[in-house]
C-alpha cells in the first residue's frame, strides 16, 4: 500500500511541476527530437532563407527540425492577431516573421506574446536602425533579418543613349533627380522610374532621408504641418506630372514596368533586385547609386523602405532552441548570407556578414559592379526613425492624401485631412 501511495505522490508531484510551468515543454533528454516552427514568406526570400538556415543548424543539432509554413503576411497578422485576442496561443508557430513597420504596434498591444531577445541574442552586431523597430521599453524583441537600404537602380544603356552617365545620379537632389528624368524621357522617351499608384513608398523613402515621420518624437501625428512630407508631396506630383515616374495600378503592375524595360530604372528597397533580375534582355546593364536627398529639407542620400525581422513567441515549447537556432544562423552565421545572397539577394543586416568576400564580388547582371558592398555602405548611413505604433494606419491616410494629391488637391488641404483621419482612428 506505501508503495501504491509514493507511485500516486510521484504521480502528482509531476502534473503539479508541469502545471506550474505552463506550457513550456522540458526536453530531459538532450536526444530527445525538437521541432520548430515558422511561419513567413515568399518561397524565394524568405522561406528559402529560413530553409537554408534550418539546414546550417542541422550541423549544430541535428535533432531539430525546423517546419517552415508559407504564410502571407496579411494572413500572418490575422491569424496572429485572432489567436492573441481569443487566447488560443496553441494554434500559434515558434517562430514568426515580423514586418518592421508592424512590429512596436504588436509588441505594444501584445507583450506578453512575444519573447525579448536580451541575453540571448547579441542585437550590437546588427545595423542600429534595425534593432529599433523591434525595441520597446529598453527591450529588444527582434532578430533583425533583411536588409531595407534603398538604392537607384538604373538602366545603363538607357542613360547612357541619353548622352548620361550613371554617375550623374549619384550624390544628387530630388530636384536634380528630376532634371536629368527630363532628359532621359525626351532622348529616350522612357520614364526614369515607375511606383504603384496604391503605394506611398516613394513618400516613406523621401521622408526616412530626411530622418522624420508620420509621427513626431512624442508620437504625436505629424501630416498636417510636416515640411518634409510636404516637400515630398510636391516633388512626387511633379514626377508624375512630367512623366517622370510611371504610375503603374498595382504592386504587380510596378514589377512588369520593371520586367518588361518599360522603364529606365527604379528606387527602392534592396529587396527589389530579385525582380530586377526577371528583367530578361538587359543583364548586364544594370547599376546602382545611392538615392536622392531634398535640397530644401535636411536629408542625406540614404533611406530605407521595408524588411523584416524574426520573432520568438511566447508561446513556444522550445523557446531555448528557437534563440539558439536563430543565434547560431540569422545571427551567427556567414555561410548562412554567403548562401543566400547570390541566389535571392537577400542582404542582412548582421553588420559580420558584410566582411563576407561574397559581398565584394561583381555581380554580371549589374555589369560586375560589387552591389552588395555598396548597399551594405548605404545600410550604415541611414537615418534612424521610430515608425510608432500606428504606422499602417497613417501610411493608409498618407496614400489616400497622396492619390487625391495627384489628381489635383491641394497638399495642405490633403494633409490635414489626413491628419484627422489618423487622429479619429488612434483616438488623439
Amino acid at each position: 500500500m506505501k508503495k501504491v501511495l509514493s507511485v500516486l505522490c510521484l504521480a502528482l508531484l509531476a502534473c503539479s511541476l508541469v502545471f506550474a510551468g505552463g506550457a513550456k515543454e522540458t526536453v530531459t533528454d538532450p536526444n530527445a527530437p525538437v521541432k520548430l516552427t515558422v511561419w513567413c514568406w515568399d518561397p524565394a526570400f524568405n522561406i528559402y532563407a529560413m530553409e537554408e538556415a534550418a539546414k546550417i543548424y542541422k550541423g549544430v543539432n541535428p535533432n531539430v527540425t525546423v517546419e517552415v509554413v508559407e504564410t502571407p503576411w496579411d494572413d500572418l497578422q490575422q491569424k496572429l492577431i485572432t489567436a492573441l485576442t481569443a487566447g488560443a496561443t496553441d494554434s500559434l508557430p515558434d517562430i514568426i516573421l515580423m514586418q518592421d513597420g508592424a512590429a512596436e504596434k504588436n509588441i505594444t498591444n501584445y507583450p506578453k506574446a512575444f519573447l525579448p531577445v536580451n541575453g540571448k541574442i547579441d542585437v550590437t552586431q546588427f545595423a542600429s536602425y534595425k534593432v529599433d523597430f523591434g525595441t520597446v521599453n529598453g527591450k529588444n524583441y527582434t532578430v533583425p533579418f533583411d536588409n531595407g537600404a534603398t538604392a537607384t537602380f538604373l538602366r545603363r544603356d538607357v542613360i547612357e543613349s541619353a548622352g548620361l552617365k550613371v554617375e550623374d545620379f549619384n550624390d544628387i537632389t530630388w530636384e536634380r533627380f528630376i532634371e536629368l528624368g527630363r532628359i532621359v524621357k525626351a532622348k529616350t522617351g522612357l520614364p526614369l522610374c515607375s511606383m504603384p499608384q496604391d503605394s506611398a513608398d516613394f513618400i516613406a523613402i523621401m521622408m526616412q532621408s530626411a530622418g522624420t515621420w508620420y509621427f513626431d518624437e512624442k508620437g504625436k501625428t505629424n501630416l498636417a504641418n510636416n515640411v518634409a512630407l510636404q516637400e515630398c508631396m510636391k516633388l512626387y506630383t511633379q514626377m508624375i506630372n512630367e512623366g517622370i515616374c510611371l504610375q503603374a495600378t498595382d504592386w504587380n503592375g510596378y514589377v512588369a514596368t520593371i520586367q518588361n524595360l518599360q522603364v529606365a530604372g527604379t528606387i527602392n528597397g534592396c529587396w527589389i533586385i530579385g525582380s530586377i533580375n526577371g528583367a530578361k534582355g538587359s543583364e548586364g546593364q544594370w547599376a546602382v547609386v545611392n538615392t536622392p536627398r531634398f535640397a530644401n529639407v535636411k536629408s542625406v542620400n540614404y533611406s530605407s523602405n521595408g524588411g523584416s525581422s524574426w520573432m520568438v513567441m511566447a508561446n513556444s515549447k522550445h523557446p531555448d532552441v528557437a534563440f539558439d537556432f536563430l543565434n547560431k544562423t540569422f545571427a551567427g552565421s556567414t555561410d548562412l548570407y554567403d548562401t543566400i545572397l547570390p541566389t535571392s539577394g537577400a542582404i542582412g543586416t548582421w553588420i559580420p556578414a558584410a566582411n563576407s568576400p561574397v559581398y565584394s564580388q561583381g555581380m554580371d547582371f549589374f555589369g560586375g559592379q560589387a552591389i552588395y558592398a555598396d548597399i551594405i555602405g548605404y545600410a550604415a548611413k541611414i537615418p534612424r526613425v521610430k515608425y510608432g505604433v500606428y504606422n499602417y494606419e497613417a501610411r493608409d491616410a498618407v496614400t489616400i492624401a497622396l492619390f487625391d494629391i495627384v489628381k489635383g488637391a491641394d497638399i495642405k488641404e490633403a494633409l490635414k485631412t489626413a491628419q484627422k483621419t489618423v487622429e479619429f482612428q488612434i483616438g488623439e
